[in-house]
């Protein structure tokens, strides 16, 4: 079934549509230095500009996503910056949810800063959503939270993450016996749940089958499996699960499906970076990569 969404439709309901239209791949926009050199781009905001624009071009009309890592741009200063808004606003304009990958957390009013900046839709750096990070305290999100809420954005919140450095604080467990990120992907659960209850969510498209919730979870696509053993339901809030780790980080499509079981058919976004792009420059080589990519994901 192919959902349907009114252009103002929340987050999720627009990335439920984008997945069934399109599939679950999300094409990381990374124009770390090594890549940019491979593709004969200069390393400065000119080369990111130039090979932010090709990956779009390879993207439109074929992916659900595109999700630009903030850094990468953010390294060549102000002419980075200016690249990155370029491209997040083509990138709406032509049809795709982008997901601005800038892990952003704070508390208060800064967070409300950082919200404003990013989930806006007419500021320069307004994207569909946003990576965030709960380790100031979940609720230090809620500056955030409420902006989507207002701009019909989406939020992904950083949850069992795949660094090796990510366990000792996120498998860590309170004297109920309950994991950080067991905690964390229940509220994140409560949010999304409020969230699709508010007026905001009203859309019609929120309530067909396999529609999705705006706040949801980043859980790598090696460590999925670890939510069943740490008794996290994923499922809970039908949150929209951001995978990152598929491809060159290793994680295969059958590591996908074992690791997020009954989630995977309609909640799991996975996204894939440096498989797509190493095989760059030649833009028929992209395209073959992401119908590659599209067809085992299925």
């Amino acid at each position: 079934m192919t959902l349907t969404t009114s252009p103002g439709a929340a987050f999720g309901a627009r990335l439920a549509a984008a997945m069934s239209t399109h599939g679950r791949l999300c094409v990381g926009v990374d124009p770390h230095a090594q890549i940019l050199s491979d593709w004969g781009l200069s390393v400065d905001a000119d080369g990111a500009r130039e090979f932010s624009a090709r990956v779009l071009e390879a993207c439109i009309g074929r992916v659900a996503a595109v999700k630009p890592q903030v850094a990468f741009f953010e390294r060549f200063g102000v002419a980075g910056l200016q690249a990155l808004s370029d491209f997040q606003h083509q990138a709406r304009a032509a049809g795709l949810l982008v997901i601005a990958d800038a892990k952003r957390g704070d508390i208060g009013s800064t967070m409300a800063g950082y919200a404003e900046a990013w989930l806006n839709p007419d500021a320069d750096f307004g994207a569909d959503a946003l990576t965030v990070s709960p380790y100031l305290g979940f609720g230090s999100l809620q500056p955030a939270i409420e902006a989507a809420r207002e701009y019909r954005g989406g939020l992904f919140v950083l949850g069992l993450t795949s660094n090796p450095e990510g366990a000792a604080v996120q498998l860590a467990t309170d004297a109920e016996g309950l994991s950080v990120a067991g905690r964390i992907a229940a509220e994140a659960a409560a949010a999304s749940d409020a969230f699709a209850a508010s007026p905001v969510a009203s859309d019609a498209s929120v309530g067909q089958p396999g529609a999705l919730g705006s706040i949801g979870l980043v859980v790598g696509a090696t460590t999925a499996g670890l939510a069943a053993q740490q008794g996290i339901d994923l499922r809970a809030g039908n949150m929209p699960l951001l995978a990152p780790g598929y491809g060159a980080q290793g994680a295969t499509a059958d590591d996908l499906r074992r690791g997020f079981g009954a989630s995977y058919p309609h909640q799991v976004l996975v996204n894939s970076s440096r498989g797509i792009l190493a095989q760059g420059p030649d833009a028929e080589s992209l395209l073959s990569a992401i119908d590659q990519a599209k067809a085992d994901l299925v």
